[in-house]
């Protein structure tokens, strides 16, 4: 990052998660199209492209529009999905001063619109941040984390938070978490369907099963996908606190802390798992290349071997 500059990764960590959502949209219409093809292979004999397609031409603009219906409504209702996910409440100045003047001093010190902050009773030590835009991003932190860390590892915890609301990527994983929740929807569809007992021909069953393993691989390629875009914007987020805080070995403290005891009780689904500066529900494995293309965060020992060489 040093030879590169932090502000080029964080265009470079973008541009690549923007291209990646492109190919949500398209997974999905190209989803439609092999869809359409077994369905009419279950009617009768193989279709020509030329059905298939007229079919998709139809169906499209059909399956755009329910989509965006779904996006505007996940997109409206996000915040309260996510407090009651995750047990948060906002937390005034007066609550906890010490937390609220460590941000402000960060966010005046870069001139940036201050986040709300929220709290989660949990004596376990995580944060997570969220917002799509000015007026919603905030900034949570677990009880644990404000009692058991000093104010350098606090303040380092909160700059990591604010860099992930300053990169912009708090927001393309909402709407990566969005796609994916459709692509589950299909999946789980697909699984009822599939699984109800049948008078079909062998053949008639043949395409179902097929179009029921296409709409799992999909999903399964939608999950790498928020994957990879959940993964490289922790050590963006690591680099920004640093740049914020000039102060790497107070992140790696907090993170050595965090590592002890992240787990957040009111969290049970892996989608909002991902926002948090640590996984809040499971012990990492050990790394190896499927628990790398599967996981939600980086390993958290490479971050911190990553702070200590800054």
């Amino acid at each position: 990052m040093a030879d590169i500059g932090l502000q080029s990764q964080i265009w470079r960590n973008n541009r690549t998660s923007l291209a990646l959502l492109v190919v949500f949209p398209l997974l999905l219409l190209g989803l439609l199209w092999v869809v359409l093809f077994f369905a009419f292979k279950a009617e009768g004999d193989w279709p020509t492209l030329e059905q298939v397609n007229l079919a998709w031409t139809r169906l499209a603009p059909i399956l755009s529009g329910l989509v965006l219906v779904w996006f505007l409504i996940a997109w409206l209702s996000y915040g309260g999905i996510l407090r009651k996910a995750t047990s948060a409440r906002p937390l005034e100045r007066q609550d906890e001063p010490r937390v609220y003047n460590l941000l402000e001093n960060l966010c005046m010190s870069r001139g940036i619109p201050m986040p709300s902050l929220q709290i989660i009773e949990d004596d376990s030590l995580n944060a997570y941040a969220s917002g799509l835009g000015e007026k919603s991003f905030a900034i949570a932190v677990s009880r644990g984390l404000v009692n058991k860390l000093d104010d350098p590892e606090l303040e380092a915890v909160l700059a990591h938070e604010l860099s992930h609301i300053r990169n912009r990527d708090v927001r393309l994983l909402m709407i990566s978490i969005i796609f994916v929740g459709i692509f589950a929807f299909l999946a789980e569809m697909a699984a009822r369907t599939g699984s109800r007992p049948s008078r079909r021909d062998k053949d008639d069953k043949g395409a179902g099963l097929i179009i029921v393993l296409v709409i799992f691989l999909a999903y399964l390629v939608s999950m790498v996908l928020r994957f990879a875009i959940s993964r490289k914007r922790e050590f963006l987020a690591d680099a920004g606190a640093v740049e914020l805080t000039k102060n790497a070995p107070a992140l790696a403290s907090a993170l050595r802390k965090i590592a002890e005891d992240p787990y957040i009780e009111a969290v049970k689904r892996d989608d909002v798992a991902q926002l948090f500066i640590q996984h809040p529900r499971v012990i990492q494995p050990k790394p190896n290349f499927l628990t790398r293309v599967f996981a939600t965060h980086p390993p958290i020992e490479e971050r911190i071997k990553v702070l200590e060489g800054w």
